[in-house]
């Protein structure tokens, strides 16, 4: 064996009991398992993990690090967690597939997600050559799902309209060389322009080509507020008519109008589960989400693009438009519910010079200047040129502690590493769930909570060989303390890493070696295996 993990607790994935074992790495890959009393395994080199636990890598199903893992190589805000796979191309708006005119509307669309992309060369336009430049080495591994609203502006532009046949026509042919390419499904943003001028129609003829591909649906779908509900049965019903898996991205229920309503959810996806249908979903251990200032626009005032947007915020009809949409109607980028700007935490702006308003809501921002809260949103929109990200504290905790108990949940950071002061989520949520969910509210025991993490994503992403310590198994690993393990990352703080967690390994090579990040870059792309149905 390369290296032998002496007496360790081993918490294989599978939701079963733990037991006490030494664990041989051979060849990037778990070569053998022996438990008290069975034959010593030797080794070129021995860790003694007496007091620490042995968990497969943490699979984060829902990440924003699209960029981060070029810009980056040490990654610390997912290594340090544990994360072993990240799930990219999020919320329909990635960087592949595109010609150059989408990269240029793209990187503008998601400055705020993932910065404006001037220190990458962006060498690549199709999925597989995005692929490719990760396996060039990054610090974790990483799948990638196709972004519908990337393949919609790609095909028919900015115009909130039915695409044509042709357009659809293209459309399909996007989605299905991502696939063919390496991708393991789609994704859309469906509160986000342009994606969200798709019908349910258009989406489930492009459902029919991912599950052509065995692939899954990850849609943010069309609320998480006014008719959440509704909004989540669209999704069922739309994956259940393409005959596609569906797994719901960061599937909370928010605002006021949904507080206590996790229940109704659950029962909605329990009947389709026991009907027969693929559904899985992925949450964060948070009550507050992240986005952009700009996400929270009508749909209508997003038509035609970035620039589109920023002409009609300078023109003040159109604004007092927006206005009322906003704050009097509620408008469809915000989840249909009238925006309370004390809810509303500037979190990150690309124009240094609008810090000042970073970590403050907009309420109180504009109370300083002793203007009205649009205002003051008005003028950071066109002064940061949309690059705002903002926290939005509309989350309920019984929601969040009721859906993570759910028997398909998964964990998912939806992690936006941007900005002055990031969601702690980004850096926090795997120990979250470890430290504070598991061992000190006893949510989810912590065998549970390690198979939520690990051989339930691994599941919903088709990977034989991930996802639980079996030998054979790829040797993606973690060592963590579980009396320790805790997110070291908190609102006022949010890159600070986490304790507990000394070892990481991909492909048997330490990431992270007694609490501090190697040079190791051992990640590469994970790609589905092409199975046409």
């Amino acid at each position: 064996m390369d290296l032998v993990i002496r007496g360790v607790r081993v918490i294989d994935g599978s939701g079963g009991p733990s037991y006490r074992a030494d664990v041989g790495l051979d060849g990037g890959r778990i070569g053998a398992i022996r438990r008290e009393g069975d034959r010593a395994l030797s080794a070129a080199r021995t860790l003694d993990a007496h007091g620490l636990a042995l968990s497969p890598g943490f699979i984060d199903m829902h990440a924003h690090s699209d960029l981060a893992l070029l810009r980056d190589p040490a990654h610390e805000a997912k290594a340090a967690q544990g994360v072993t796979l990240e799930v990219l191309g999020q919320d329909g708006l990635s960087y592949a597939p595109v010609d150059d005119a989408t990269l240029t509307e793209v990187r503008r669309a998601i400055t705020g997600w993932n910065g404006d992309g001037s220190d990458i060369d962006f060498d690549w336009r199709t999925v597989g050559e995005y692929l490719d430049c990760l396996d060039e080495g990054i610090a974790v591994n990483a799948a990638y799902l196709v972004p519908q609203g990337t393949v919609r502006m790609y095909a028919v532009g900015w115009d909130d309209r039915p695409a044509t046949p042709a357009e659809l026509a293209r459309m399909k042919q996007l989605v299905a060389e991502g696939l063919e390419q390496g991708a393991v499904g789609m994704s859309s943003g469906l509160t986000y322009t342009p994606g969200m001028y798709a019908d349910g129609a258009e989406l489930t003829e492009l459902c029919r080509v991912v599950a052509r591909y065995d692939g899954y649906y990850c849609p943010h779908h069309r609320s998480y507020g006014a008719g959440a509900l509704q909004a989540y049965e669209e999704m069922v019903d739309l994956a259940r008519e393409a005959g596609c898996a569906l797994h719901l991205a960061h599937a909370t229920m928010n605002f006021g109008v949904n507080k206590g309503k996790a229940p109704d959810l659950l029962a909605l996806l329990d009947k389709a589960l026991d009907a027969g249908a693929d559904i899985s979903l992925d949450t964060y251990p948070y009550t507050p989400g992240c986005t952009t200032l700009v996400a929270m626009l009508p749909s209508w005032a997003g038509e035609g693009g970035p620039e589109a947007v920023l002409a009609r915020l300078q023109d003040d009809e159109s604004a007092e438009r927006i206005r009322q949409h906003l704050e009097e109607t509620g408008s469809d980028g915000c989840h249909g519910v009238p925006i309370e700007w004390d809810t509303i935490e500037i979190s990150g702006v690309s124009d240094q010079g609008l810090a000042s308003c970073v970590g403050k809501t907009v309420q109180e921002s504009a109370e300083a200047r002793g203007e009205a809260p649009w205002a003051t949103a008005r003028r950071l929109l066109i002064d940061d040129r949309l690059g705002s990200t903002i926290l939005q504290h509309v989350g309920h905790e019984e929601n969040v502690r009721q859906i993570m108990r759910h028997r398909v949940h998964t964990g998912g950071s939806d992690g936006i590493l941007q900005g002055h002061k990031p969601h702690p989520r980004a850096y926090g949520t795997f120990p979250q769930y470890l430290g504070r969910y598991a061992r000190e509210l006893g949510i989810l025991s912590l065998e549970e909570t390690v198979a939520h993490l690990t051989s339930r994503p691994a599941a919903r992403l088709r990977l034989p060989d991930r996802g639980l310590v079996r030998e054979g198994y790829r040797a993606d690993l973690v060592l963590f303390d579980p009396d320790t393990v805790a997110a070291g990352s908190t609102f006022e703080a949010p890159r600070t890493l986490p304790v507990g967690i000394p070892y990481v390994l991909i492909d048997g090579r330490f990431v992270i070696e007694d609490g501090s990040r190697t040079d190791v870059l051992a990640g590469r792309s994970v790609r589905r295996s092409l199975s046409l149905s």
